[in-house]
């Protein structure tokens, strides 16, 4: 049985952090809390292996959306702004808010809080930044208790985060080529027609980073590796087998290895 979507919802705040790379991860939150911005610099710290997170990037690198009922018109109203450096991304910002063809609004750039050049100096720290993965993240809302969050969060990490539901994931490939394009599109396939829960992707190309190979302990590609939820299981192989993918994402109480 195919496992149903959750409505999209009509009303919501959204915010969205993208890297200089083009990475994307953003988050929906009908109930319109705050202080995202920072949870998404966490987030994407955890994903691409950072050594801090990279609160640099906001304002600049970020859009925002807030859609509401008017309570005179009873009509629903819609403001989107988005910083100059991601203006290009309008098409993706839509297709993951669902707002058809807008057009989002250019917001008010100012050197001050983010400048070309300062932003060029954190390059050497973290030059994963500025290379792109391919990853578009969802962060589901109920991953943070976002009332019991304190405002300096910048060192919380995923230990200390509570359990969700949910998947991290993490696929190793050797290169860009037909084989890993073929592993990407059967993954993602099995991925979006089986899982009712949100889920992130981090793909690892092991001739980019072998040192991250070597801490996961990768002794052949594609491997798939089931970070979250605990325990840690792993598929090596090709990835068409649709019963053997549902049984790494299966959760158990026993740690046991496909």
């Amino acid at each position: 049985m195919k496992p149903t979507t959750p409505e999209f919802p009509q009303l919501f705040k959204g915010i969205a952090l993208f890297t200089p790379g083009g990475d994307l991860i953003y988050c929906i939150d009908p109930s319109k809390k705050n202080r995202w911005h920072l949870h998404l610099c966490v987030e994407l710290q955890e994903i691409l292996g950072l050594s801090e997170p990279p609160h640099f990037l906001i304002p600049g690198y970020t859009a925002t959306i807030d859609k509401w009922l008017d309570p005179d018109t009873q009509q629903v109203q819609v403001f989107a702004e988005a910083y100059v450096p991601v203006l290009r991304y309008q098409a993706l910002l839509n297709a993951i808010f669902h707002t058809g063809e807008m057009i989002w609004q250019s917001a008010p750039w100012s050197e001050e809080f983010c400048n070309p050049m300062v932003i060029a100096t954190y390059y050497d720290r973290f030059p994963q930044l500025w290379e792109n993965h391919d990853l578009v993240v969802c962060l589901d809302r109920q991953e943070f208790n976002l009332d019991s969050i304190p405002e300096e969060i910048s060192t919380l990490t995923v230990d200390s985060q509570p359990e969700v539901e949910g998947y991290v994931l993490r696929l190793f490939v050797s290169g860009k080529n037909i084989a890993t394009e073929r592993t990407l599109q059967s993954l993602h396939q099995i991925l979006e027609k089986s899982l009712s829960l949100p889920y992130t992707l981090k793909v690892i190309d092991v001739f980019q980073h072998p040192e991250q190979a070597e801490v996961d302990l990768i002794t052949a590609t594609p491997t798939l590796i089931r970070v979250w939820p605990l325990p840690v299981r792993r598929i090596v192989g090709e990835f068409d087998d649709v019963e053997t993918i549902l049984k790494l994402l299966e959760t158990t109480n026993r740690d046991s290895k496909i």
